[in-house]
């Protein structure tokens, strides 16, 4: 069912990540920029991820006996540090994630390594090392992102939607494994109702969310050797009635047997390492996919 079936450790069928992107009122800065301080509703719900969510993910983490990955505006681990120092005391990831949630492929190709230097020494400082993954905001990856990404020493993206098992992106900067991702399983189509953010979806009830995540994941059961990564939000998925629902999924994963659970850096590690010893041929993918142009005139704005 799945072309090039990861080998997992221990013979799970599944390598199981649930990432949050702790974007906080990082969102409300780069959609109102000066304006951000008189939108006081939309930023008490983004700041509900870094004072309540987070320690209660946590919590449920420490009793699960698991260490995961977030990925976090430079910004944001300024402006939210006891929140970041308990996700480093933990344990877990911290990932990059832009500086203030900007789109990388809105930049120039100078202003995007830039920002990313400046992320890198903030999230170095308050970890106390160089982010080894990257997840583009709004996975807004520009046609720059994977080799600067790779020149700067970065293990993996997971940015991208190209397949249910890692692959290799190879740039003329080095290489990374890709960690791919889809919308059936980011928390942001079920669940945000925020019209200051524009974006205006019908909120569903935690079951009917979980209805897609868990198609995902039992999909990957019967056809073992893929990833399923939730793209998460603190002040989303961490709401009280549905972070429950997230513990009850936690617990049928691992009541399977079936289940890897590991950060994304150990996950993409995995992939490297059974790569190089030879027991897994991986796709690759060279890229930029493609440069310029590529309709012709008679058909410009014909979509």
């Amino acid at each position: 069912m799945l072309q090039r079936p990861v080998p997992w450790p221990g013979g799970a069928k599944v390598a199981c990540a649930i990432t949050l992107d702790m974007d906080a009122d990082s969102l409300v800065h780069i959609h109102h920029g000066p304006g951000a301080a008189n939108k006081l509703s939309a930023t008490s719900m983004l700041r509900y991820g870094p004072e309540v969510a987070v320690p209660r993910i946590l919590d449920t983490y420490r009793r699960f006996g698991l260490k995961q990955s977030f990925f976090i505006p430079a910004w944001c681990i300024e402006n939210h540090p006891k929140a970041v120092e308990a996700v480093v005391a933990d344990g877990h990831e911290v990932g990059y994630h832009g500086y203030i949630h900007e789109a990388p492929n809105s930049l120039s190709r100078e202003q995007e390594h830039e920002w990313m230097g400046r992320s890198i020494e903030i999230i170095e400082r308050h970890t106390g090392q160089r982010p080894r993954g990257n997840r583009s905001p709004l996975y807004h990856m520009s046609a720059h992102t994977p080799a600067l990404l790779a020149a700067e020493g970065f293990v993996y993206d997971t940015s991208l939607m190209g397949d249910e098992v890692p692959y290799f992106l190879d740039t003329d900067a080095g290489s990374l494994v890709e960690l791919p991702v889809s919308w059936a399983t980011d928390d942001w189509p079920p669940y945000v109702h925020a019209p200051d953010l524009n974006y205006m979806f019908q909120v569903l009830p935690p079951e009917r969310a979980m209805e897609v995540f868990l198609a995902e994941f039992e999909a990957l059961r019967a056809a073992p050797g893929g990833v399923w990564i939730g793209v998460w939000h603190p002040f989303v998925s961490g709401r009280l009635s549905r972070w429950q629902r997230v513990e009850a999924m936690i617990e049928h994963m691992l009541d399977t047997g079936d289940v890897w659970f590991a950060t994304l850096e150990e996950i993409a590690r995995h992939v490297q390492a059974v790569t190089d010893d030879g027991s897994y041929t991986p796709r690759r993918d060279r890229l930029p996919y493609s440069e310029g142009d590529q309709v012709p005139p008679a058909l410009a704005g014909k979509a």
